[in-house]
Order: structure tokens, then C-alpha cells, then sequence
């Protein structure tokens, strides 16, 4: 009988002890509110912001409730509202055209590449369309971000970085999150930092960080924040930005705190599960291994593979026999949306025509969680499974 695997794609590993005791320590005294703090004290979340600043290398920060709330956030931060248009990824995952639906925008797609990141040629082609990229470095593929500043910059574009799989990522030494205005990141279960939800943003624009931090709801409580520009930039923009309330919880950040202490370590954890697939997957017959730049450094938390130009009946083969042998695959090529897997034709709320050569690409695209659950032997057998079925379905068609 085939070797079956027997691990869990949804299961993460534990929440470190520091972070229990510090989340202990919360639930102890009561004051789960961001702005609910005793004399003297400085609140988790403010501390949070802080430290996260500090590692980013950014001036201002500020955490939310959520990644898709950041987002929204830095769209209306940065002047977005209604009927306006925002350029963005064909390949991204739904709280991306969410949050530009949210603030009454529309979004217009640009291709996606083979190596899974957006087309610069089509941006540039479509550079005069709108004056705000939110560029998704979707599934943790960082694009040229040098070529893209200057195509961006050139246009007068106002970029925001969608970080949510590339925390802890850089290119050419630049943090992602650190080339456009404005970076947001998710805290969500299946991202870098497990807090079950939340989100950071951070910038180095004052006033854009004041209006975020008067849109999430501080109740002209912005002094207490530390990682926020000075009073007299409030004063500009405090009558006029409307409370939005999404602001992160003393528990999620006390959550969240040691864990940021220790994302280069988890960084270099799941690389070490990413090459063991990529290495166990190269040279597989009709399967395009998504080679990485060398001026990338990425977060392996997800990988993906291509089967481009395959029959939707050949796809489903794959993903049916690895399902039957435990590997749990998605497809963003399936004909309807199943869990994370929508993409730009299945948000009916937006008016886009057809993109072909997004359309080829996203058809042969497999997905798959990389949990640090997984040990280097477990991702050593995915990998011969996966092999094993494509070269089957392969040689048959």
C-alpha cells in the first residue's frame, strides 16, 4: 500500500510559555483595553507598537484588530474614498479587494507572473489608472520592489504593502514593508505571529500614522501611544478623521510580544521545510517549481507549485490522489471558490474584464500550508507523494 501521511495542515504549534504568562498576567488584572491602564503603566499594546517599530525600523506604528482592517486603514489614511480606484494584484486573497470595496473604491487587477508576483510591465501599462498601488506580496513572492518603486514613484503611485506572508521577509536588505508608504501585517493563526487575529501598520509619515491612529478610535487618547508622532500633528487631522474602532486588545499583544522577539528564528525554521519540498519537487515531470531570487529573503510558511497548461480533469486528479494519501492541496484554478482559494473573477462586486494571462497562470496553481508543525522528515514525504501523483497523472495524460 502507498505511504500515507498523517500530519495536520491546520495545526500550529503551541504558544510559547513567555506568552501564556504574559497573557496571564492581562487576564489577572482585567485591563484588556488598550487605553484601560493603571497609574504609571504603559500598556501591551503600546509596547507592542514600540517594539515592532524598533524591529521594522520604522517610526511610527500602529495595532489593530485585524491585517484586512490595516488595510483598509492605510487606504483611508492616505486620502482613498469612494469611486476612486486602486491598482492591485489578480493574485491576492479576498480581504485585499475587500478592504478598497470597504472604503467605497474599485479595484483594478494586474497580471500575475510565473514566479507568482505582479506583472511590472502591466503595472507600468496601467500606472496612469489610479494613484494608489496596494501591492499583495501574495503567498510571501516578493516582485522586484527596486523596478516597482520606480515605476510607482515615476507615476506618482502611493504604494501599501500587503505583508500579511511576508513578515519577517526583505529584498535587496529592505524589510518588506519598508518600500512603500505604508506596511500592514496580519497577526492572524496561519501567519508568522499567532495572536488568532490582529494587525500592525507602520509608516514613517506622520501624518498618515495620526490619521490611522484617529481612525482606529483612540478617543483623543493618542498620548498614550508611544510609537505615534507628537500632539501638534493630532491637532491637524483630529477634527476631520472619523473613529473607525479596530484597535488590538492588551491580550493580543501580550500574546504577540515574545513571539516578534523570536521571528528570525521561525524564519529560518520554515526555509528550512521550504527547501526540503523545493528540493524533493525539482525536476518533476509537467510541474514548474517557482524559483526564488537571490535578492529575496522569504518566509517559507506556504509553498507553492505550478501545473501550467494542465486539463482541469488532470488537476483534480492530482489534488484527489494526494487528498487520498493525506496531503491536503488547494487549487486556485478550481471552478469555485473553496475556502482561501477565490481570486479576481469571483469577487462580483468589482467590474473586470478578463485578464488572459492571469487566467493561465492562476489555473495551475497548487497552494499548500507548511504549519512548523511539520518536521523535515514530514515535508521530505510530502514532497515524494506529491512526485509520485503528478509523474502518475503526468505519464497517463
Amino acid at each position: 500500500m502507498s505511504e500515507i501521511f498523517s500530519g495536520s495542515f491546520t495545526q500550529q504549534e503551541p504558544i510559547p510559555e513567555d506568552a501564556i504568562e504574559a497573557a496571564l498576567a492581562v487576564l489577572r488584572h482585567g485591563r484588556l483595553h488598550r487605553y484601560n491602564v493603571a497609574a504609571g503603566e504603559v500598556g501591551e499594546v503600546a509596547l507592542l507598537e514600540q517594539e515592532f517599530a524598533a524591529q521594522m525600523g520604522a517610526r511610527y506604528c500602529l495595532a489593530v484588530a485585524s491585517g484586512g482592517y490595516a488595510l483598509a486603514t492605510a487606504l483611508r489614511a492616505v486620502g482613498v474614498g469612494h469611486s476612486d480606484t486602486v491598482l492591485t494584484n489578480a493574485f491576492t486573497l479576498a480581504p485585499v479587494p475587500g478592504s478598497i470595496a470597504a472604503v467605497g473604491a474599485k479595484p483594478v487587477f494586474v497580471d500575475v507572473t510565473e514566479n507568482l508576483t505582479i506583472d511590472l510591465e502591466d503595472l507600468a501599462a496601467k500606472a496612469g489608472q489610479a494613484k494608489v498601488l496596494m501591492l499583495s506580496h501574495m503567498r510571501g513572492h516578493l516582485c522586484d520592489m527596486d523596478r516597482l518603486m520606480e515605476i510607482c514613484d515615476a507615476a506618482g503611485i502611493t504604494v501599501i504593502e500587503d505583508c500579511a506572508h511576508t513578515m519577517g521577509a526583505s529584498w535587496n536588505g529592505v524589510k518588506s514593508g519598508r518600500h512603500g508608504a505604508i506596511g500592514c501585517y496580519s497577526c492572524q493563526t496561519y501567519k508568522h505571529v499567532n495572536a488568532g487575529e490582529g494587525g500592525l501598520l507602520i509608516t514613517d509619515d506622520e501624518e498618515i500614522a495620526a490619521r490611522a491612529i484617529m481612525l482606529s478610535g483612540s478617543y483623543m487618547l493618542y498620548g498614550r501611544h508611544l510609537a505615534a508622532p507628537g500632539p501638534e500633528v493630532f491637532e491637524r487631522v483630529k477634527y476631520e478623521t472619523p473613529n473607525i474602532s479596530g484597535r488590538m486588545d492588551n491580550l493580543r499583544a501580550a500574546i504577540l510580544r515574545p513571539q516578534l522577539r523570536n521571528l528570525d528564528a521561525q524564519v529560518a525554521r520554515w526555509n528550512e521545510r521550504y527547501r526540503k519540498l523545493e528540493d524533493g519537487l525539482r525536476g518533476t515531470p509537467g510541474l514548474t517549481v517557482v524559483e526564488r531570487p537571490a535578492a529575496e529573503v522569504y518566509v517559507g510558511s506556504s509553498f507553492q507549485f505550478l501545473l501550467l497548461d494542465w486539463a482541469e480533469g488532470a488537476v483534480q486528479a492530482v489534488l484527489d490522489r494526494c487528498a487520498a494519501r493525506g496531503v491536503e492541496l488547494k487549487w486556485f484554478g478550481v471552478p469555485e471558490p473553496v475556502a482561501f482559494t477565490s481570486r479576481y473573477d469571483s469577487w462580483r462586486y468589482t467590474q473586470t474584464p478578463r485578464l488572459p494571462q492571469s487566467d493561465r497562470i492562476l489555473a495551475g496553481i497548487i497552494d499548500m500550508r507548511v504549519p512548523l508543525t511539520f518536521s523535515l522528515e514530514d515535508c521530505a514525504q510530502i514532497a515524494h507523494i506529491i512526485r509520485a501523483e503528478v509523474s502518475a497523472v503526468y505519464q497517463s495524460g
